[in-house]
């Protein structure tokens, strides 16, 4: 249903200049000034959190921007304890927007005696009261059955090829788009048809996990651009190492287009030391100092598209229309000429 009032965004501390941009879109898509929920989200001395709304939320169809990245579990409380509060003040409608949905690795039992985590933070999100939830490229998208609730998965690709189609305008016939492994090809695809481009696959087996014991690259990549297309990128151990990889197999340069760059530990520095010209990552995460200053790492908005997002959630519209170049486009035109 759509609702009559505009609607009221509220941001917890995982990613404030995300929630800020998207505020800022939604103005200037509604013509009007939209402004973050006037709220405190903060901690007790103990670690405990407690969440404050300053104004009236009353029947307001309100969305909670936080995504659950490190640290995850302070994130998820406060996406958990924000829920509740708008229910206790009688929101009309809760929709959590969760850029990058933690956990998401865990979608599965990998041996005996082990979790299915996401499917538990599923249900305490159902539970505390949210309705509906956007996030963008799920690490498995068969999370989405985990709720019973409706699920929107936005995609990073249709941005991603954006980006290309810019950066790479004078020579889109050499560029190859590769999946770091085989459970990848399915989103790597879906690039490279995108962009018309061909498709190569790395291959690797692992000995135990952290370490990767071969790599063998499927496709033919001598004197292509090569472009690794992932979900994440977390240590970036993986993603070197195939960079590396692909040049040996004769490969004139390598690129990686990452929708989530978690990047802990020692990753940036691996990224800055690799033979990558470039890693391209979206905001979904908050940038920290050392990736923002890392040479070689260019960070991709995501306001746009979840600006409109939330409008077509709000107004009932389909939301999978931004998939689609023709919504797409015009969202970007400022950053992107075509």
């Amino acid at each position: 249903m759509a609702y009559t009032s505009e609607p009221k965004l509220i941001s917890g501390n995982a990613n404030r200049p995300l929630a800020t941009s998207v505020a800022r879109r939604l103005s200037m898509h509604r013509g009007m000034n939209v402004q973050l929920c006037d709220a405190r989200v903060e901690r007790f001395n103990d670690g405990e959190i407690f969440v404050e709304v300053y104004e009236n939320v009353r029947g307001e169809d309100m969305f909670i921007i936080q995504p659950t990245s490190n640290p995850a579990n302070d994130n998820l409380m406060e996406l958990l304890i924000i829920t509740d509060t708008l229910r206790r003040s009688s929101a009309g409608r809760i929709t959590a927007v969760i850029p990058y949905f933690g956990y998401a690795r865990q979608d599965r039992r990998t041996k005996a005696r082990t979790p299915i985590s996401a499917k538990l933070v599923a249900n305490m999100m159902v539970e505390a009261g949210i309705e509906r939830i956007l996030t963008m490229d799920l690490h498995a998208t068969q999370i989405q059955g985990f709720f019973d609730i409706p699920v929107d998965n936005l995609y990073a690709s249709p941005v991603f090829a954006l980006d290309i189609k810019h950066h790479f305008k004078d020579g889109l016939e050499d560029v190859m788009v590769v999946s770091p492994d085989v459970g990848g090809v399915a989103r790597a695809r879906e690039l490279a048809k995108r962009i018309n481009a061909p498709l190569s696959i790395v291959d690797k087996r692992r000995e135990k996990a952290g370490e990767i014991a071969e790599m063998t690259v499927i496709g033919d990549v001598k004197g292509k651009k090569c472009i690794i297309v992932d979900d994440l990128c977390d240590t970036a151990g993986t993603l070197c190492k195939a960079a590396e990889n692909l040049l040996d197999h004769g490969a004139e340069e390598v690129h990686a287009y990452i929708t989530h760059g978690v990047l802990s530990g020692p990753a940036v520095e691996r990224v800055t030391n690799s033979v990558m010209k470039s890693l391209v990552i979206t905001d979904t995460i908050e940038a920290s100092d050392a990736v923002k200053n890392c040479p070689n790492i260019r960070i991709v908005p995501t306001a746009p598209l979840f600006a409109q997002g939330i409008i077509n959630t709000w107004n009932g519209t389909s939301v999978s229309s931004l998939f689609e170049n023709e919504t797409l486009v015009p969202l970007y035109e400022g950053l992107y000429h075509l």
